[in-house]
């Protein structure tokens, strides 16, 4: 599904060069469900971002699906990010000013749905994570757990082969944090592939490979 290719990234200080990643490579099959650990500082959301086309490595190779990804224009690279990604955030990343409902729906709207599509795409998603009920809610009315529900639901709901996630249980309590590996898993074994950034080795342990990254390198 894809690979990287001697990717570096680095950021200029003064004279010297701090790299983040350093001659990280990485293929990643269909269907994979991929933990990437490190401490803090190894790389691990730098890569995440690279993958999910949000940064770009100052040197290096990325295919994604065929396509060189560093060779594509940025219009091309968007239309591969929508159709093909959805990303998880530890922070929600949820928008404040509009309902459960409404930032469920948000990703539709980019892709061109119409009204009677999305109203149906929306039910189901609502249904199948179990939040009808939170639905004409806003974001500060909802718990942690819940947030982060309603954050994959909208990562999901356009129906992408890739999911990234960067800590997706990190501000959560231990039995949402299962509930969403749970959740993570049924998606997975329905043939989405998963790549987590995880500092849990219990959560590291439901995905089919462990990635360990080390002052940027893969170790």
């Amino acid at each position: 599904m894809l690979q990287l290719k001697n990717i570096f990234r680095w950021y200029n200080s003064g004279a010297n060069r701090a790299f983040v990643l350093r001659d990280v490579s990485l293929e990643i099959q269909k269907g994979e469900f991929v933990s990437i650990m490190g401490p803090s500082g190894s790389g691990k959301s730098t890569l995440l971002h690279v993958l999910g086309m949000m940064d770009e490595p100052n040197e290096g190779q990325y295919l994604f699906l065929d396509n060189n990804v560093l060779n594509i224009k940025e219009k091309q690279r968007a239309e591969l990010y929508k159709k093909h990604i959805g990303f998880v955030f530890q922070a929600y990343h949820l928008i404040d000013e509009l309902t459960v409902y409404e930032n469920i729906e948000t990703p539709l709207l980019y892709h061109g749905f119409n009204s009677s599509e999305r109203k149906s795409m929306v039910a189901d998603v609502l249904d199948r994570f179990n939040i009808v009920g939170k639905k004409d809610l806003f974001p500060n009315q909802l718990s942690g757990g819940q947030q982060q529900l309603v954050g994959i639901a909208r990562a999901v709901i356009t129906k992408p082969d890739l999911i990234l996630a960067d800590e997706p249980t990190g501000n959560l309590n231990s039995k949402q944090g299962e509930e969403i590996m749970d959740l993570f898993k049924t998606l997975n074994q329905e043939g989405v592939t998963i790549v987590q950034v995880t500092h849990s080795e219990k959560n590291a342990a439901v995905g089919s490979r462990i990635v360990n990254l080390l002052d940027g390198r893969v170790v």
